[in-house]
């Protein structure tokens, strides 16, 4: 391969605006929004939080794009530093199951046992929440492309967590798509929001999910405080709630592959189910480290692998998914495609001769062969 057909994860410039705001509007999507305001918004903290010092910073976000070939912008990632804070709250339903249990003494004598469990729904809500992982778009006419496009958006971020260790909390998050559906006026639907949030709001899903983008505070507000029994919603409610859709089944298998699993949480808006992993147990975060590079052909050892290549000046973080292998002889060092450090120097002589590596990105820790990471 060459340089230039590597595709390049990178740290998002306010350069990026039309793009970004062009494939919002192309796919129409909830997780990045086509309005001028919130992305340019968006990209102002972005770059703040890359140009952060080392504390903590609850507010940091970070917004990542992918930047195919030819330079176009295809796709794009962020992590929020904290998924719920004093200004913008993180609220969620807890599912529990709550159980039931009747002896029946009929007057012919006959004696029944009945045995109800019900789906319980509590409302929750945290100002210290953990680290998320959101806005996750990748072009459609891309998807199942030969470099894994959707992997290297998705799995890149950890590489950046596990270089950036002090600026996320030490759970992460991600909160994943359900079953939605277009009205008849082409809004997006939630059978969960329609059912239940509409009830107790008077809003839309879409004027719900607008709304919340800045303020969260209103669901805290009218929602019920006492347990919902999601037992009375309909059973195609019901069959929502903790459900993925079916673009999003791919996602959910992912996050699962590197320690993710769920945690009786969802989305009080559509039902939408949160998967969580202890920071330092993802497999690519423990995983990643550092190395020298070595231009050459990986050969028949090769494995795959996302390469990234940090920096003080823009782009401070650029990732690309190639293949490499471990120098015999020097361990600490990656035989790597040209090309591919090419593409990650960024017209900088020498950038690219220390990386941070993840090697065999999405695989279980029992699915590995033996190598220096386990």
């Amino acid at each position: 391969m060459s340089a230039t057909t590597y595709f390049l994860l990178r740290e998002a410039h306010r350069d990026d605006e039309d793009a970004i705001f062009d494939l919002a509007r192309h796919l129409n999507t909830l997780n990045l929004p086509p309005e001028r305001s919130y992305i340019e918004d968006l990209l102002a903290r972005s770059s703040t939080s890359f140009g952060g010092g080392p504390a903590f910073d609850p507010d940091r976000r970070l917004l990542f794009v992918l930047e195919a070939p030819d330079g176009r912008v295809v796709g794009t990632c962020m992590i929020h530093a904290q998924h719920g804070t004093y200004d913008d709250p993180h609220v969620y339903f807890s599912v529990s199951t709550e159980e039931r249990h009747a002896k029946l003494t009929f007057p012919d004598g006959r004696v029944q046992h009945i045995h109800m469990e019900h789906t319980m729904l509590h409302l929750g809500m945290t100002y210290h929440g953990p680290t998320e992982l959101g806005g996750l778009v990748l072009d459609p006419a891309l998807r199942r492309h030969p470099q894994r496009l959707g992997r290297l958006l998705s799995l890149s971020r950890f590489v950046f967590i596990a270089t950036h260790r002090g600026w996320f909390r030490d759970r992460l998050l991600a909160e994943l798509l359900p079953p939605l559906f277009k009205g008849p006026e082409g809004a997006t639907r939630s059978p969960l929001w329609d059912a239940l949030g509409h009830r107790f709001t008077g809003l839309s899903y879409d004027e719900a999910d607008r709304l919340s983008r800045f303020d969260k505070t209103f669901i805290w507000s009218l929602f019920p405080r006492m347990p919902i029994h999601a037992s009375l919603l309909p059973e195609e409610v019901q069959a929502v709630i903790g459900a993925v859709g079916p673009n999003t089944v791919g996602a959910l298998r992912l996050l699962e592959s590197v320690g993710f699993s769920y945690v009786g949480r969802v989305d009080p808006f559509d039902g939408g189910p949160h998967v969580e992993a202890p920071t330092d147990q993802v497999t690519l975060v423990r995983g990643t480290r550092s190395y020298r590079t070595r231009p050459g052909d990986p050969g028949p050892s090769a494995l795959p692998a996302i390469v990234a290549v940090l920096d003080e000046t823009f782009p401070r973080f650029r990732a690309v998914w190639t293949h490499v292998a471990l120098d015999p002889e020097q361990p600490d060092t990656l035989v790597a495609e040209p090309a591919a450090l090419e593409r990650l120097a960024h017209g900088r002589p020498g950038a690219a001769a220390t990386v941070h590596a993840a090697l065999r990105p999405g695989r279980r820790d029992d699915d590995r062969r033996p190598s220096t990471l386990v």
